[in-house]
Order: structure tokens, then sequence, then C-alpha cells
């Protein structure tokens, strides 16, 4: 299916039609937020789009025979469906139903599923062999952004996203993971996956969508101008929000992008429920390599303490943090690295963050 025109749906709720290059909204609580602050369909798009720039999904779009491969195509490709949010495109006038694109368990027990799960992650021959023989309607991976390779698995009911890391990355996931829990800062799951990969479970668990920050902030990333937007859309998510970039800060997490963090919306009503969790940290900690010399102020630090300087009101949210609870997080990741360091480079960092803030 390739459209210049189409129907925008949330489930099965007409939300707006994309037709002459024109946004003609129908529902305006359950349009995607992206919609509400950039009416162009192709832009929402493309921000639905596997990255191109990943080898693997150049492959698979080849073995998929895709005549068309822009992030538009690619997306409409797989009818604009995703697996962390209900929002999808149809022809206009047709009768497809929700059920009939969405991603759920019994999508991913066919075989070709699992083949192009296979080679979203790994590039296999086989897979893409398999994948060129056999055709198939939906394609969750067309959909899976982010610059790392990865596929989505489902496991039980549940879906995991599986990326690609290596040992440094993957501690720097499963460990900062284990922190926020012990910190209560709300962080999605990780777990090591063995052989080159972590993984984490889609905390959205098709019970609400995920709205990235993306959406209601495009690439500014201002802590100030978010905060501003965050009280008017939901107020509840600030003390979350300033948790987030404390977290940033303590672990050195230069990756927080609109992309990487956002909120979640309810399905039925649209409505703002909550700060999403935490996720995405496999640029942060030692994921680079290990803290060399003494630690000094960096510009996460100082951006976080510029927040804090702007609104006192907000060092109330910061979470305790001592060395016990690094030394627990470190115990449960049940990974091997340099524990000293990890411990030692944390608690400088804190100490710098804490220091007359």
């Amino acid at each position: 299916m390739c459209l210049q025109d189409f129907e925008i749906l949330s489930g099965d709720s007409l939300v707006a039609v994309w037709s002459n290059k024109e946004l003609t909204v129908t529902n305006s609580q359950l349009l995607p937020q992206f919609l509400k602050r950039v009416q162009n369909a192709d832009l929402w798009l493309e921000t639905r789009a596997v990255d191109s720039h990943r080898p693997n999904s150049r492959m698979l779009k080849k073995a998929l025979q895709m005549k068309e491969r822009d992030d538009v195509a690619t997306v409409i490709r797989a009818n604009g469906a995703t697996i962390t949010d209900n929002y999808w495109v149809r022809p206009i006038g047709s009768n497809l139903k929700y059920s009939q694109v969405c991603f759920n368990a019994e999508y991913y027990q066919r075989r070709v599923s699992k083949s192009i799960a296979v080679l979203a992650l790994s590039g296999s021959s086989r897979s893409f062999n398999y994948v060129a023989d056999n055709e198939t309607d939906l394609v969750a991976e067309l959909t899976n952004i982010g610059s790392f390779e990865k596929c989505w698995k489902n496991i039980d009911g549940k879906w995991w996203l599986f990326k690609r890391a290596n040992r440094r990355e993957a501690f720097s996931e499963v460990f900062i993971s284990k922190l926020c829990k012990i910190m209560r800062i709300d962080c999605a799951v990780y777990e090591n996956a063995q052989s080159g990969y972590v993984k984490t479970l889609d905390f959205a668990a098709g019970k609400v969508n995920f709205e990235p920050a993306v959406a209601f902030m495009g690439e500014n990333e201002n802590y100030e101008d978010i905060v501003s937007e965050l009280q008017v859309l939901c107020l509840s998510a600030i003390p979350d929000f300033v948790r987030m970039v404390f977290l940033d800060a303590l672990v050195m997490n230069p990756d927080r992008h609109t992309a990487n963090f956002g909120l979640l919306r309810n399905k039925k009503t649209g409505e703002y429920i909550s700060f999403a969790p935490c996720f995405d940290h496999n640029m942060a900690l030692i994921s680079r390599g290990y803290p060399r010399g003494k630690v000094k102020g960096d510009m996460l630090i100082r951006m976080f303490k510029e927040l804090i300087a702007a609104h006192p009101e907000y060092k109330s949210y910061i979470p305790g943090f001592t060395r016990e609870m690094a030394e627990k997080a470190f115990v449960q990741t049940g990974m091997k690295a340099q524990k000293d360091t990890v411990v030692n480079y944390l608690m400088d960092r804190y100490e710098i963050i804490m220091d007359h803030l």
C-alpha cells in the first residue's frame, strides 16, 4: 500500500483525514499529539519510520521487495501501526479494522514474523532469504525507530524490545534500570539478553499510548521549555521529568533527545495520564568506556542545577542516593564490570550535583 491520501485512526476511531496535503481533523481528543502541533501527516509518519541508516533495515526493505523506501512509504507499508500506540492509517473509505493491522501475539507466532525480527536484529542471511520468499502484510519492524539494530519479540504474551549492545552498553542499561527501582525512579525494565543484546519490556503494554516528547516539543530539548509544555499537557508529569534529568546528570546520559522520553495517554479518552518510564540509557555511565581522572562538573550537571535554581520547589522531587544503593544495583545486575570505578564515579557526580544546590 502506497498512499498520498489516507485516513488516520486511533484504534477504530477515525481522528483525521489527510487529503491533497491538507489535514481535516474529525476527533481532536484522540488525535496524535504531533498532528495537533504540526498539521502535516507526512511529517508525522516520518517520525514513525525505522531508521534507514541501520544496515539491517535496508536489508529488510530489500527482502520485502519494497519499490518505494522513503520514510513515508515505509511506514505506510506497515499501515502506520506501531507496538507502543494504537495510531494507524488506511485508504480513504476503507473498511479495514485495527484488529487486522495491529501487532499482537498471534502476529508474532507466524514464522515469517519471527524471521523478520531476526533479520532486523542480526541481519541473518537465512532470515533474509526466508522473508524474501514469503509474503506478509504486517511488518512491525518498519516502525521500530532508533539508531541501534533492534527488534520486537513477543514472549508469553508480552512484547520485549531486543537491542544490540556491547558488554558496557548492556551493563549500563541493566544497572541503571536496577538503580532506578532502588531509588524509586520510574524506569523501563531492562535485562541482559546475552550474546550481544539487551532487552526491555514494552511499558505501554497495549493499555496506553506512548507519546514521545518529539510530538509536543519537536527537537527542542530545553528543560525550561519542556516544563512549560508539561504544565499545559500534564502537570503531574513534572516531578518525574525532574527525576529523569537528575538521573541523566547522575549517570552521565548525553542521549536524552525528544524521542527518548514522553508521556502516557489514555487510549479511549486521549487524556494524558503520566510521564512515561525512563528508558534508553545505552550511551550512559560506562557505555563509552570507564571514566578517567577526577570527575568535574559538565553540561548535564550544569543544566540540572540551573533547572533547580529556577524552580527551588523542584528540589523536593530529587530522590535519595547512597553508595549502598549503587552497590546493591551492581550486585543485582549479575554482570561483570569494575564495581569500585562505577560506584565511585556515581558518588563523585552526586556530590557535585548536590553541592550548593
